[in-house]
């Protein structure tokens, strides 16, 4: 009998919203325990690319839209979405030059652009706003092994949150929104008090190296990005997940019963 053929790979994007006040901390939040995947982890908001985020039309309502290629713009735009749905902050300016402050938007626009029933770029065309892509820094790039049944190209971009909007989950793919310091987040998930997938914990960790977001900014603009998908390697003490050696995250071997 043939092996059944690795699962389609999806592209997607992730956020690393950093802030110094009151200290050095990462917004991070809760997955439903209900979504089929990584449900009850602590994440970084993300998710996948949709078609709406590669629409032509965003030319106008980005700024950096010329710095990067289609696909950099999309995962770009993709990642600002879903920061919005999941934790209500809108990486954008006003045309005006006025900063978005408080409350971006009503938790039911965030849910209509959720399920589809609004689009994103409508929600930005009426606030009169642009999306900034050129904040956005690339901070890691991941596969998802083979071994799994849903597989992603995820992005990790890093950036600093506003100053002035409120962080406040969506009750649906995620139950809670907390902003933690990376030590911290990897200090509760050691001690079994927060679940925290491989992914997101190795980038905790490469995070937590930073002393502060300009730090973590610069740092991640000066490393040569390097595309990690582990792979699974046989042990005497059973199958490990090895990351590239030249990725920036050491010598790692996970043992893949405790990574998936």
């Amino acid at each position: 009998m043939s092996e059944k053929p690795p699962a389609e790979i999806k592209p997607a994007a992730t956020i690393l919203l950093l802030r110094d006040a009151p200290s050095f901390e990462v917004l991070m939040v809760k997955r439903h325990h209900q979504i089929d995947f990584a449900s009850g982890a602590l994440v970084f908001p993300g998710g996948k690319s949709h078609a709406g985020d590669h629409d032509p039309s965003w030319a106008e309502h980005v700024l950096g839209w010329e710095a990067f290629d289609a696909e950099q713009r999309g995962l770009r735009i993709a990642a600002i979405r879903e920061v919005f749905e999941e934790a209500g902050i809108l990486l954008a300016k006003r045309r005006s030059g006025e900063a978005i402050g408080g409350e971006a938007c009503p938790m039911d626009v965030r849910q209509a652009v959720d399920a589809g029933t609004t689009s994103f770029l409508e929600v930005v065309r009426d606030l009169d706003a642009q999306l900034d892509l050129s904040a956005l820094t690339v901070f890691a790039r991941w596969i998802t092994p083979v071994v799994v049944p849903k597989r992603f190209d995820t992005w990790f971009y890093v950036v600093r949150a506003p100053d002035d909007q409120l962080a406040a989950c969506d009750g649906r793919e995620t139950v809670d929104a907390e902003w933690i310091a990376p030590g911290e987040a990897l200090r509760l998930a050691a001690a079994g008090e927060r679940k925290v997938i491989f992914p997101t914990r190795m980038n905790l960790q490469l995070l937590a190296e930073a002393s502060h977001a300009g730090d973590a900014v610069a740092r991640a603009e000066a490393r040569t990005l390097v595309t990690v998908e582990p792979q699974v390697q046989r042990r005497p003490e059973g199958p490990v997940l090895v990351l590239p050696p030249d990725a920036g995250y050491g010598a790692v071997e996970e043992r893949l019963e405790s990574a998936m």
